[in-house]
């Protein structure tokens, strides 16, 4: 299964938001500190709704903190609005990580630089990123759609 990492995320609804699409599709959510809100926060409660059983949730210390956790042969694939490569030419495989940055500046130069950056296209005029949680669930379900065979005569889940 895919691994949804959010690095300092800033605002509770995306981030039950994304919970719920990670208990739904079984992926781990992780969470790197600085959050932008209390763990405890009426808001991301709300936006989890009734799903929280059901997500797996690791809340790691920092990045540095979170790096260290990862398996050696850990795959990271950095979705950025300021990569080039889609996110569809990916080729995504069960246990790869999708890192999502903050909502206000997305991620640091250091990390897009560190693992393949990729984006998700937005042909519009004058917009700058998706919403966090369509952003993340529309990587999730690629990579599932991918890992899976979603879309393909005869494949099933």
């Amino acid at each position: 299964m895919v691994k949804v990492v959010l690095y300092q995320p800033e605002i509770p609804q995306n981030t039950g938001n994304i919970a719920r699409t990670c208990a739904v599709t079984g992926a781990e959510l992780h969470l790197i500190r600085p959050l932008g809100f209390r763990r405890g926060s009426p808001k991301l409660k709300r936006a989890g709704l009734d799903y929280w059983p059901e997500a797996d949730i690791a809340l790691h210390d920092s990045w540095e903190a979170f790096l260290r956790s990862l398996p050696q042969d850990a795959r990271l694939w950095a979705f950025s609005s300021k990569a080039s490569c889609p996110h569809t030419a990916a080729h995504y495989r069960p246990g790869d990580y999708l890192l999502f940055g903050p909502e206000s500046r997305g991620l640091p130069p250091e990390v897009l630089e560190a693992f393949p950056a990729v984006c998700i296209p937005m042909p519009g005029k004058g917009t700058r990123s998706l919403n966090l949680a369509v952003a993340v669930g529309v990587g999730v379900y690629e990579a599932l759609r991918q890992i899976y065979g979603w879309g393909q005569a005869g494949a099933s889940r």
